[in-house]
């Protein structure tokens, strides 16, 4: 297919999402699930333009859904990082992200083995694949950058950006036990640097690097008028680093872009002695560009919008790209009849109960408790470790196995919790319940 043509293809389809987004709203179809349909069209099964197969091009799909991954935990460390860490509205995801995902895993591992006869190894793999939830397609449920957010909203995306990078160790274990990854004697290697290392170094690291580089930029732009513009750079320039940084040191980068967001966000203003704020009621819009950012007192809101305001753009991008792709990876689908009932088996019983013990002892009204067990959406996350682990090496009945049982999963994840966000957030809005 040329670049014209090409061209002309994304072209249509991303005005068509312009000025059908409306329709589509009431039509109760998600954005991903037209691109998971477009994907199919272009894919070996209709029209042979995506001929990716995944078994065969598992480097250049891993490579995009990292990139996808990578800038939506950037965005939801940006939109969370307004909320103090003291603030008891961090209990419930992490609570989700460490104890409800380690549940999961075990969960899945359990049924994988005994249910679909998988090796222990590859068993255990399938849970660290299917066991992170999304934060790349769960725009719909996705919080706000406030400081006393929606604790639905803030729960789930605060789970999505922080249990792609914790399923990362248990993805290695099964690789382990695979024969395919060094766990080291007694499983120390796995214990000290692919669990406790990757997780505390990503977090370390991002955290660091967040709060020098935004504290500069702000400490550059309020006193010597300098760094000013380019926070499309800044942005990239962040989370490339923060990921560089934490690879090359053997952590968790996807936790370190994570912290890297939450850390800017958190950079404080540096107002001076002599300088007034610009504005006293809520809001500075009327004043220009350059004047807030140099402002002593608006300079690091000022930074902070305009990256999340660009990696907003940019993650809907992402899904775009993403999510074609899964759509013309479907004909690679192997029927397997064990899938009528494993994936229904994962989303209302699986689910609900790794979410209900991980919440245990912890006050949750009911109609929140409800929507945070059915939203536990996979996606792109599911897709990397997929493909992570076919690079090293999975042979190729067991490859076939995981691509079926990742890429069904996640399509009928899209198209169920795609449709069903719309009307359930409505419900979930009229509730009598406290937000906080």
């Amino acid at each position: 297919m040329s670049i014209a043509l090409w061209s002309l293809l994304l072209g249509t389809l991303l005005i068509t999402m312009v000025l059908g987004a409306t329709l589509l709203a009431r039509l109760l179809l998600s954005s991903a699930m037209v691109y998971l349909l477009v994907g199919y069209m272009l894919g070996p099964a209709v029209f042979a333009v995506i001929t990716l197969d995944p078994a065969h091009h598992a480097d250049v799909l891993e490579w995009v859904a990292e990139v996808a991954v990578l800038i939506s935990l950037f965005n939801v460390g940006l939109k969370m990082g307004a909320v103090p860490f003291s603030d008891r509205s961090w209990r419930l995801p992490l609570r989700l992200a460490l104890i409800s995902m380690v549940l999961t895993v075990g969960l899945i591992t359990a049924v994988g083995f005994w249910g679909l006869g998988l090796p222990l190894g590859a068993a255990v793999l399938l849970g660290g694949i299917l066991a992170p939830t999304d934060p790349v397609l769960a725009s719909g449920v996705q919080t706000n950058s406030e400081v006393h957010p929606d604790r639905l909203r803030f729960s789930l995306s605060g789970e999505g950006g922080l249990n792609d990078g914790t399923a990362f160790p248990f993805v290695i274990l099964g690789l382990g036990l695979l024969g395919l990854h060094d766990l080291g004697r007694g499983g120390w290697r796995w214990w000290a640097i692919d669990l406790i290392w990757a997780t505390a170094g990503g977090l370390l690291i991002g955290v660091t690097l967040g709060a020098i580089i935004g504290s500069l930029v702000v400490h550059l732009r309020t006193r010597y008028r300098l760094a000013v513009g380019l926070d499309e750079f800044l942005s990239l320039g962040l989370l490339a680093m923060a990921y560089g940084a934490a690879q090359l040191s053997l952590a968790s980068g996807f936790l370190a872009v994570f912290a890297a967001g939450l850390a800017l966000q958190r950079v404080k203003e540096q107002p001076q002695p002599d300088a007034a704020s610009l504005s006293t009621r809520p809001g500075v819009s009327g004043h220009a560009y350059k004047a807030l950012a140099t402002h002593s007192h608006h300079a690091s809101a000022t930074m902070t919008n305009a990256v999340i305001g660009f990696n907003e753009q940019l993650e809907k991008l992402a899904e775009l790209g993403m999510v074609l792709f899964v759509g013309a990876l479907l004909p690679y689908v192997v029927y397997w009849p064990a899938l009528w009932w494993f994936i229904p088996l994962l989303f209302m019983l699986l689910r609900s109960l790794a979410v209900a013990i991980g919440m245990l002892g912890e006050y949750v009204p009911k109609p929140q408790r409800m929507m945070i067990c059915w939203f536990g959406i996979r996606g792109i996350g599911s897709i990397f470790y997929l493909m992570f682990a076919i690079r090293h090496g999975l042979p190729p009945t067991l490859a076939q196995q995981l691509i079926t049982l990742t890429l069904v999963t996640v399509t009928v994840s899209i198209v169920v919790h795609g449709m069903s966000v719309l009307p359930l957030m409505k419900w979930y809005e009229r509730q009598d319940q406290p937000l906080h």
